[in-house]
């Protein structure tokens, strides 16, 4: 009795001690997981390297130490496009001035073919004095696309210089430190970016 006693009593002790095992790791693994997704440490975005609207090769390295709010779409674009940067100038005059000066509103075309950089450079200055525009070789443009998840698909047409493009809008914050922070899908609202702004700059 005392032998099947101790027996179970084993066999008690070694599931507790698995238990707590698998409960210890789960713990680890959800934490991290946790902290991946709350600090930006996720697929989106990453290297890039462009060609600004002054005719400038340039690279994520060269925002080190500033905020960048990062749109994707192309100069030719009726409505969706202008509507989006307005409501990002929009939300970025909600800030305060010293919040202000850290941000870099970036303009990256998914039209390359038309938006050169004489071209992005004249659109962009419609929105705000120191906004960049950014477009680049085919590669280059796709390669930022793929980095940033970003879909686009140029719409069939009898005039091969007349096109639209379909394309995801999404305003991407990036960090300092060139991660991924938060992004602001379609149809959010101009305070709900500003506010979503102001968390991150204090």
């Amino acid at each position: 009795m005392k032998k099947g006693r101790s027996s179970l009593l084993a066999i008690l002790a070694v599931a507790v001690v698995v238990a707590l095992a698998i409960g210890a790791r789960l713990a680890v693994w959800t934490g991290a997981e946790h902290q991946s997704a709350s600090s930006g440490n996720g697929a989106i975005g990453g290297a890039f390297t462009l060609v600004d609207h002054q005719g400038r090769t340039v690279t994520d390295q060269d925002f080190r130490g500033r905020w960048l709010l990062i749109y994707f779409g192309y100069t030719f674009c009726p409505d969706v496009c202008p509507t989006s940067l307005t409501l990002m100038t929009s939300a970025l005059d909600r800030l305060d001035e010293a919040q202000r000066a850290k941000v870099t509103p970036v303009f990256v075309t998914v039209d390359p073919a038309r938006d050169t950089p004489e071209v992005m450079a004249g659109y962009v200055s419609a929105f705000t004095a120191d906004m960049v525009g950014m477009t680049g070789s085919d590669e280059q443009v796709a390669a930022a696309m793929k980095a940033f998840k970003v879909y686009a698909a140029k719409v069939k047409s009898d005039d091969p210089t007349a096109y639209t493009v379909d394309h995801s809008s999404i305003l991407y914050l990036i960090g300092p430190d060139g991660r991924f922070v938060q992004h602001f899908p379609h149809g959010v609202g101009v305070e709900d970016i500003a506010a979503g702004l102001k968390k991150h700059l204090k």
